[in-house]
């Protein structure tokens, strides 16, 4: 029972890990608790598998280190993994902002990754608990099996339906690594009291751009009753701390638009010049809180500017987030100090490598989180195969 590698997680990084290091000579074992292979893979993208993005680079990634990506994502880029996708005859297609979807389903994906470990001779075994994991003389000993390398590829506690723990952490912790507070990331923000009159237009949806800080993002952000949920808002909320507000921009160059509307539409008031623009609930809830009840036609330019603030920059006050339940993600993890960012190894114990989520890289909605995982799961099997051989 003795091997090159064992991978903790037959996740998207673990299985391409795998496959890398298999191929490339090394006897691979991959240990699972599930019983199944490449869960989240299956449920991703609604089922066909938003499998990268063609814009993937270090600056659409959250670290506490932002070079850290640099190299994975440079020496196994997005169109290396599209290549690999190619070769195993999977149609894909181009939907907004770059991500790259299955034309079929999120199943080729996972059949085309265990395909690959197979080619390599890797060992899977699911449904098998990991247990205490010892370690002397050189190698990592773990149900039964013995390596001269280990890879902590078990991903964070997001979406714990599916069987995800914390594990990744106490693993790293049992060997000295370091761990940034993991939190939920690409996540829905909930609102309170103060924001209430927003969650009673639940299930509307606009485009909006969306802002936390520095961090903007011009998507759609769905209004919920809870609070904020949709594309702009599950980007932000990676940025987002308790305490900071979020700001939606509801209207560009919103003074001109509501200008143009004294001068088109002059007997109207507020809320029909709003929902030329805007959904009706929203435009109605927005003429309230502003309170500009003059015909147009009686508003003066400081009236319309005054009124144009909130639609500009709409401030909204997030208590809390939906939590590991309904975040995609997990931000934070093995912190990115104690590991080569070419081989994903620990500095202190070269055998031990971390990747794919379970590190503290997180990246944007759109791929961007699958293409780090083939990213970092590549660089650690390669690593794998040249400590084999040298």
């Amino acid at each position: 029972m003795e091997y090159d590698a064992i991978i903790l997680g037959a996740g998207a990084a673990g299985l391409m890990a795998a496959a890398t290091a298999g191929q490339a000579g090394a006897r691979v074992l991959v240990l699972d608790h599930a019983d199944k292979a490449g869960k989240k893979i299956l449920i991703s993208g609604g089922g066909r598998c938003n499998f990268t993005n063609t814009g993937a680079e270090a600056a659409c990634f959250l670290s506490g280190n932002p070079h850290f990506p640099k190299s994975a994502l440079a020496r196994y880029t997005q169109w290396d993994f599209l290549a690999l996708v190619e070769r195993h005859g999977i149609a894909w297609h181009e939907k907004t902002l770059g991500q790259l979807f299955c034309d079929g389903s999120a199943r080729q994906i996972l059949a085309m990754l265990l395909d690959e470990c197979a080619r390599g001779g890797v060992d899977i075994r699911l449904a098998t608990q990991i247990g205490e994991i010892g370690h002397g003389d050189g190698r990592f000993r773990v149900a039964g099996a013995s390596a001269a390398n280990l890879v902590i590829a078990t991903g964070g506690p997001s979406i714990p339906k599916m069987g995800a723990t914390g594990l990744a952490y106490r693993i790293a912790e049992r060997f000295g690594l370091a761990v940034v507070p993991p939190r939920p990331a690409l996540v829905p923000l909930t609102l309170g009291p103060r924001d209430a009159a927003f969650r009673a237009i639940a299930g509307l949806s606009c485009p909006v751009t969306a802002r936390v800080g520095p961090a903007s993002f011009k998507e759609a952000a769905l209004f919920t009753h809870r609070g904020l949920s949709g594309p702009a808002i599950l980007q932000v909320s990676s940025y987002w701390s308790p305490g900071t507000p979020v700001e939606l921009t509801l209207l560009d160059n919103a003074p001109e638009l509501l200008r143009e509307a004294r001068r088109q539409m002059p007997r109207a008031r507020l809320r029909a010049a709003l929902s030329e623009h805007l959904p009706n609930r929203l435009a109605e809830l927005l003429a309230t809180q502003i309170g500009l009840e003059k015909q147009l036609a009686n508003c003066s330019d400081a009236d319309l500017e005054r009124a144009a603030d909130p639609l500009a920059r709409l401030t909204l006050h997030p208590t809390g987030t939906e939590g590991y339940a309904k975040a995609e993600v997990t931000a934070g993890g093995v912190s990115t100090a104690a590991l080569s960012s070419r081989t994903m190894a620990a500095k202190a114990l070269p055998g031990l490598h971390v990747i794919g989520e379970a590190v503290d890289v997180t990246g944007w909605l759109g791929g961007y989180n699958f293409q780090w995982a083939w990213s970092s799961g590549w660089a650690a099997g390669m690593a794998i195969a040249e400590r084999r051989a040298g």
